[in-house]
């Protein structure tokens, strides 16, 4: 657990959590813990036990806003996309008129990038904090959606150029992580319109207003994602669309080949049987002669088809 004094974008670290207890005269708290710490915070700053629940909750956390006396439980997504794989990864958050406390199981890159911007903009509230955070995890969708955005046109490339069986996993793969997100990113979008439009009091009014911008990029996100299954569907429409094409490349040259030998059998079969009577049987030159005419007459039929674009 790292705790800081915030104020004006300046950080000052903090040894004793019971400091915090009582409100600065400048600035503001920032507590960033792990889920193991809440055992040490709940009682300090009274947090609702649903709150701490859903925080240890091993499972993956539903973006919502929960409004307490003293505190709001604010829970929403970063993402990340490594080795084609999609994380989502739960940012607990306690905002207080003194403090804000981030509770996380894992590293979340947000908070890491988020120094220099509070830096930068001299923030010295909490809420001016949750804004930029929530407007860095936001930002960092559309980083994601320019990866999957590269990733489709490289796999449409990849199937109109040569269509393989690892297509088609790879298709269902990065189909399934879209859908994943789709489902996130709606309820995320409701807690940032509740931050944007619903009165509350620890949040600024001013600074509400800011607070609709971040909306919007939900908003245009949750587009994206929409189009980025549309693009999925059609992906796979194609891959199927490849493969009944390939077939049908491979059917034409296999029918060619037995329409080309047909001939040939026939003349192999008559002079399989055993007639005496037959042209150039008794001749020494006849095996020659029967040779030469399934050759010029394969590749006669070889050329017709080339030229008539059969094959």
């Amino acid at each position: 657990m790292k705790i800081r004094h915030v104020s004006n974008g300046i950080f000052t670290t903090v040894d004793q959590i019971e400091g915090t207890l009582v409100a600065p005269a400048e600035g503001f708290y920032w507590i960033d813990a792990d889920v193991e710490d809440l055992v040490v915070l709940q009682p300090l700053f009274g947090m609702h036990d649903l709150a701490v629940e859903d925080c240890l909750n091993e499972e993956e956390q539903r973006p919502k806003i929960e409004i307490y006396e003293s505190h709001y439980f604010i829970v929403i997504n970063s993402i990340r996309f490594d080795d084609e794989e999609i994380f989502l990864r739960a940012l607990n958050i306690f905002l207080g008129q003194h403090y804000i406390i981030t509770v996380t199981k894992q590293k979340i890159n947000e908070l890491r990038s988020l120094k220099p911007i509070l830096w930068e903009q001299e923030v010295s509230r909490p809420d001016q904090f949750l804004y930029y955070l929530t407007d860095l995890v936001v930002d960092n969708y559309f980083l994601v959606g320019d990866r999957i955005d590269n990733r489709i046109e490289t796999l449409e490339e990849a199937i109109l150029m040569h269509t393989r069986k690892s297509h088609l996993n790879e298709i269902i793969g990065l189909r399934g992580e879209i859908l994943w997100v789709r489902k996130v990113l709606g309820p995320q979008r409701e807690v940032i319109f509740t931050l944007n439009k619903k009165e509350l009091r620890l949040i600024d009014d001013q600074l509400q207003k800011y607070f609709s911008d971040v909306y919007e990029n939900a908003i245009k996100i949750s587009e994206s994602f929409d189009t980025y299954r549309d693009l999925m569907g059609n992906l796979r429409e194609a891959y199927q669309s490849s493969l009944s094409s390939r077939a049908n490349e491979i059917m034409r040259v296999f029918t060619a080949i037995t329409t080309i030998f047909m001939p040939l059998t026939f003349l192999t079969g008559i002079y399989g049987m055993n007639f005496d009577f037959l042209p150039f049987v008794h001749a020494g030159w006849g095996a020659y002669v029967l040779l030469g005419i399934m050759v010029v007459l394969g590749c006669g039929m070889l050329y017709i088809f080339r030229k008539k674009e059969w094959l």
